[in-house]
């Protein structure tokens, strides 16, 4: 009997105490006055599992909307991937945040990111972002993208001539995740063999599917292959960055125009010049950013054109009158592109209803009381694109498809934010734009096209994804 009780005690010693204390320690986060109503859900996990369920089950919002309804329309409190959190919602919210920057919050990504990006740990995130965001301006502003629209024009006439031509159907996800590639990695870092694009292509695939996952580190995890994918893109980026080095040394030649010379070339307010492996990071971090959410765009733009014919039929009779433009074999220019505003008001009525970026972490520098509830300090603060995107409040009858809604001076501030806002606005949102306008021309001017699966399912994970790749039957058009 004795050997009984001494077992339980060491049970209760063992699990049952320290499960308490998680567990104490977990409400302790919760307990000052006037926070925000809202729940907290489990110890450590809290409401991660129904955050990220709503997203694989296609509609994210149903976690924010269901929130607001209970508790409040603009701030709740929630416990997510184990860390204090206020969800904010709304146009009000979203003005705060983004006008608060490196004032009362900063930016904050899990510390899964860091791990696969580890060189971003020996400085912290604000300080790296900040970097980037007095290099980037010069290349990614439209005078200085103007020059790359007919290099864009010839990458998507390639893209459409060896992935989509004498095709009978095709996967619209993974095709659209090739151009954007393509054009990145020309782009930014004057890629053009082939077997080295694939090669990355094929790691980056890894890579973005491990980002935000469980960050368990054990051998075929997804998180783990992510790890390895991150540590062969940055070898490969070395010996490309090592390689331009030289060519800049020894000719005037090296002098690519791209993101990666302006890197090279380009020093600090205090003379000093980034390091090799600083500078792959930076080139890996814009590479998935470049990437992934033009991806997500040019795909829902296939899926919502093959659903609305009368939308496709506006958007190849504005293409089709700037293609009788041009002469044989000329190439897309500025001036074209700006004559495209029926087919850009649709890419952002596309966005609106399948935003790209869901959103994204801040963390409270300091406490501040917000709306009259208590926000701590250290606490991570969600802004959410479908707080506004799908809100009546915003967009009357929010998920019917209707791109007049950007004529004019368009929606109103802080409401559609598709690029995020304030001094952490997208910096790539203007080359976005010309890389989905320059898809969008080129395919409607070869093809129409069928859903093969007409209720094809959507799953955000973290961002919106055809559940099948979203086939579609092409159907080429006389040229």
């Amino acid at each position: 009997m004795e050997s009984l009780y001494l077992s339980l005690l060491l049970f209760a010693s063992f699990f049952l105490v320290p499960l308490f204390l998680i567990f104490l320690k977990h409400r302790s986060n919760f307990t000052a006055t006037n926070l925000p109503p809202g729940t907290i859900g489990y110890p450590i996990i809290g409401e991660s599992l129904e955050f990220l369920s709503a997203g694989w089950k296609g509609h994210p919002e149903k976690f924010i909307f269901q929130r607001m309804k209970n508790y409040s329309t603009q701030v709740f409190k929630t416990s997510i991937f184990g860390e204090s959190a206020a969800f904010f919602c709304g146009a009000g919210c979203n003005k705060f945040l983004f006008s608060n920057e490196d004032k009362l919050v900063t930016v904050w990504w899990p510390r899964s990111v860091n791990k696969v990006f580890p060189s971003t740990m020996n400085t912290s995130t604000q300080v790296e972002a900040r970097k980037m965001r007095k290099m980037l301006p010069n290349f990614l502003k439209a005078e200085a993208l103007m020059r790359y629209i007919g290099v864009m024009d010839t990458i998507a006439q390639r893209h459409f001539a060896s992935d989509w031509d004498n095709k009978k159907e095709v996967l619209v996800f993974p095709l659209a995740k090739r151009y954007t590639f393509w054009l990145a990695a020309r782009l930014f870092v004057n890629v053009e063999d082939s077997k080295l694009i694939q090669k990355l292509e094929e790691r980056f695939e890894i890579l973005s599917s491990g980002i935000i996952s469980m960050p368990i580190d054990l051998p075929g995890t997804p998180f783990n292959r992510a790890i390895k994918a991150s540590k062969f893109i940055r070898k490969e980026l070395l010996k490309i960055i090592k390689q331009r080095k030289i060519e800049l040394e020894e000719t005037s030649t090296g002098k690519k125009e791209d993101i990666l010379c302006h890197m090279l070339l380009t020093s600090d307010e205090n003379g000093k010049y980034m390091e090799e492996l600083d500078i792959a990071d930076k080139i890996l971090g814009l590479l998935i950013g470049g990437q992934e959410t033009a991806t997500a765009a040019c795909t829902f733009i296939v899926k919502y054109l093959a659903e609305l014919p009368h939308v496709y039929r506006r958007v190849y009779n504005e293409q089709i009158e700037i293609a009788k433009t041009k002469a044989a074999g000329e190439l897309l220019n500025w001036n074209d592109l700006q004559k495209m505003k029926y087919s850009w008001n649709v890419a952002c009525e596309v966005m609106r209803l399948a935003p790209p970026v869901q959103g994204a972490f801040r963390e409270a520098l300091d406490h501040f009381v917000f709306n009259g509830f208590y926000i701590p300090k250290g606490w991570k603060l969600y802004w959410s694109a479908n707080s506004t995107h799908k809100n009546p409040d915003y967009f009357p009858d929010p998920e019917k498809f209707d791109p007049s809604r950007f004529e004019g001076n368009g929606p109103a501030p802080h409401t559609f934010v598709p690029f995020g806002g304030g001094p952490r606005m997208c910096p790539g949102k203007e080359y976005a734009r010309l890389e989905i306008l320059v898809f969008m021309h080129n395919l409607v001017k070869r093809y129409k096209w069928e859903k093969v699966l007409p209720d094809e399912n959507i799953i955000v994970d973290p961002m919106p994804i055809p559940a099948k790749g979203l086939p579609i039957r092409l159907y080429p058009l006389n040229p």
